[in-house]
């Protein structure tokens, strides 16, 4: 029994933790609700399995024969609890050595968003555990909110000049691939991970207009109206846009501009710049 379980494979960071976990030789299982999907993104080579938070009867194909776990919560998933029937299935099995779940940078110091509250059903379920917690996904530019800047030349986003320390999601899978590697070495930790450096978005914009060669600028729409936006113009689902507008409101407060050097200090190089980030995903603006 030595396997990884990876949830949410085919999103922003669970690709890059299976894509380096198998660079590390691992055995991988990746999961999730369309197994077609998953197979057209990973191939036949890999153990792929039809896996769904809300369905019980799906946990004991994906947890079979696994000993780590990357544990994501499905963005259309708002409720902390709907997590705790898996974290309990993964605790009743008595084999896990470690259990990584994408959280978020300060969490520990607030109880509002889902991700607290999970943290904490790990480690009251006993599991050894090393929690993941980046800041923005530099991913967020080129996702979410690429559409503005590629037709309108804009970054609508309501943090006013408050400072973000972006990290690549890459970078996150790759730290995190690191981290079930090599359990022993992580056991019951969490780890705050940013880049190297802190900027808000009229930096941003400056330096996506040089890599771009057009001009960016930053709209800082008011909190309420950028979420009726997201909702009501771009169509986005309002469970998340709700998330996103709470994860953005503590950005405002100056949560999310601190730095560490986490990522250095687990894998022995620095993160990549935004600029850097911005020069290899040009095509996502064009």
């Amino acid at each position: 029994m030595s396997k990884i379980l990876i949830t949410g494979a085919s999103g922003n960071v669970g690709q890059y933790v299976a894509k380096y976990a198998l660079q590390h030789g691992a055995d991988i299982r990746v999961a999730g609700r369309s197994v077609e999907k998953l197979r057209g993104q990973f191939g036949q080579q890999v153990d792929c399995v039809a896996f769904d938070f809300s369905d019980p009867s799906s946990f004991d194909a994906a947890l079979q024969g696994v000993d780590r776990v990357f544990l994501m919560r499905p963005p259309y998933m708002g409720k902390p609890e709907d997590l705790q029937p898996f974290i309990e299935a993964m605790a009743a099995g008595g084999h896990i050595k470690l259990v990584s779940f994408l959280s978020l940078i300060g969490i520990e110091h607030n109880p509002i968003p889902p991700h607290h509250k999970i943290e904490k059903y790990i480690e009251q379920a006993g599991l050894p555990y090393c929690h993941i917690r980046p800041s923005f996904f530099m991913q967020n530019l080129s996702g979410v909110h690429a559409f503005e800047i590629k037709y309108f030349n804009r970054i609508v986003v309501p943090v006013k000049q408050a400072l973000t320390s972006f990290i690549d999601a890459e970078d996150v899978g790759e730290l995190t691939s690191t981290v079930l590697m090599h359990p022993e070495k992580h056991t019951n930790q969490a780890y705050a991970i940013t880049g190297a450096e802190a900027l808000n978005y009229v930096q941003v914009a400056g330096i996506l207009s040089d890599v771009l060669g057009r001009t960016i600028t930053y709209a800082d729409p008011a909190p309420r109206l950028a979420k009726q936006y997201w909702i009501n113009v771009r169509g986005l689902d309002p469970e998340y846009s709700k998330v996103m507008g709470m994860l953005y409101m503590m950005t405002r407060m100056g949560t999310a501009k601190q730095t560490t050097a986490t990522f250095e200090q687990v894998m022995g190089k620095q993160p990549q710049t935004f600029r850097q980030f911005a020069e290899k995903n040009i095509a996502a603006w064009q």
